[in-house]
């Protein structure tokens, strides 16, 4: 078959959201169908006293709990193998995460690699990985987040850091997709508010990425449905959620960083999170996050504010945010005025080029981000190797609104030094 495509799909992981939903754990899984689960979470949550609290709704219910806490915050790829070879050795049957896109995504990996073994590169997406298909689906998968940010609870996407190779990837099927996601913006009351702004920040390029994607009738019709992607481009139905997620984001996200007691701002948020997944897992995400994955992954020298960890790293949000303005003013003319209506939803109602940029470097400044890719320890000697990893994303870039070159990149990168 050739010629446009016609066809697109919008799946969503089934969603319970409210305060208190999280007490509820234990009858999801019960649904589900599992009988013993292996809980994924990072040391930070555990502490905080989130994943203790699941495991006694889902021990509440009969099921037997093996709890993994060893998630790496922004997983690697020696991170995901670790937790894939717990669950293999644990003999679960199902997965419960608790936490960030970290631990989200380690689960949907162990899930994977225990369903279908293989090594984790083989799933990875080319040309970094070998792009292997999972036959059938994995066992069931319960995500509760914890922040407000990546909208992993409702993705087909795993994100990992490949520090050998210098960069960051991903795997992405729709099998990965959580089966079920509880949403309780109670979670959050314990999270720093830099952690809020970073996360939040990522809700809003999710959403501004997916509603500025190139419509998905620009490409090519698939031979097969097998080989249509998950990232299609814009669509009716991806728009409406990536719309609401951009409101949101105007009306929440300062809010929700300045208090830890705000629950509607900070359940907002997180609302907002699930929704941008649901789009931008149909949609897609291109040029700033095509960019964030080297800027994670070349150096590891920044220490961000309010996350605990031992190590290094550049947030997925911080990283994705900062180039987000020049790659908006060079995707403008692509779309203009759906690009002036997105700078309208987050509150800003100018128009013209520059009318979205100035929208998320008020943000950016409002929430106390990093507004450039120099704070995180690169100067004009880092771009070309900046743009070659930003290069390998190809699955993100071909549906950009308007595909950059090399060059292009550079201009980008170099902006938003």
């Amino acid at each position: 078959m050739s010629g446009s495509e016609t066809v697109f799909t919008v799946e969503a992981t089934p969603v319970k959201y409210g305060s208190g939903a999280v007490d509820e754990a234990g009858w999801e899984l019960r649904r589900l169908g599992v009988r013993r689960a292996l809980l994924v979470t990072d040391p930070g949550v555990a502490a905080a006293g989130h994943a203790d609290r699941v495991r006694g709704a889902v021990e509440a219910e009969g099921i037997e709990v093996v709890v993994f806490d060893g998630v790496h915050v922004e997983p690697t790829l020696e991170s995901l193998q670790a937790a894939a070879d717990f669950a293999r050795d644990a003999e679960v049957d199902g997965f419960v995460s608790v936490g960030g896109g970290s631990a989200m995504d380690t689960a949907k990996v162990a899930d994977l690699i225990v369903s279908h073994p293989a090594p984790v590169m083989e799933y990875v997406n080319p040309p970094v990985g070998g792009g292997r298909k999972p036959p059938s689906p994995l066992r069931p998968h319960l995500a509760i987040p914890t922040t407000p940010g990546t909208g992993s609870e409702a993705t087909t996407v795993a994100v990992l850091d490949i520090p050998e190779l210098r960069v960051k990837s991903g795997i992405s099927h729709r099998h990965l997709r959580p089966h079920q996601a509880v949403v309780d913006p109670e979670l959050t009351r314990t999270l720093p508010g830099e952690v809020v702004a970073s996360a939040g920040l990522d809700v809003v390029c999710h959403a501004a990425e997916s509603f500025l994607s190139k419509p998905y009738t620009s490409r090519e019709r698939p031979a097969s449905p097998d080989d249509r992607p998950p990232y299609q481009g814009s669509n009716p139905v991806a728009d409406l959620w990536s719309a609401r997620a951009l409101e949101y984001g105007g009306r929440f996200l300062r809010r929700a960083v300045a208090d830890a007691d705000d629950v509607e701002a900070r359940g907002a948020m997180m609302l907002g999170a699930t929704l941008a997944g649901i789009g931008f897992g149909s949609a897609g995400v291109h040029i700033p996050h095509a960019c964030a994955y080297p800027i994670a992954g070349l150096k590891h020298e920044y220490r961000p504010a309010g996350y605990p960890t031992d190590h290094g790293f550049v947030p997925h949000g911080l990283s994705v945010i900062v180039t987000s303005p020049a790659a908006f003013a060079f995707t403008y003319e692509a779309a203009p005025s759906r690009h002036e209506h997105v700078a309208s939803l987050l509150g800003h109602g100018a128009t013209g080029p520059e009318a979205l940029p100035d929208a998320l470097r008020a943000l950016m400044r409002d929430v106390g981000a990093p507004e450039r890719i120099r704070a995180f320890g690169y100067t004009e000697e880092d771009v070309p190797a900046l743009v070659e990893g930003a290069r390998k994303q190809q699955r993100l870039l071909t549906i950009a609104p308007r595909e950059p070159s090399d060059d292009d990149l550079a201009a980008i990168l170099r902006a938003s030094l």
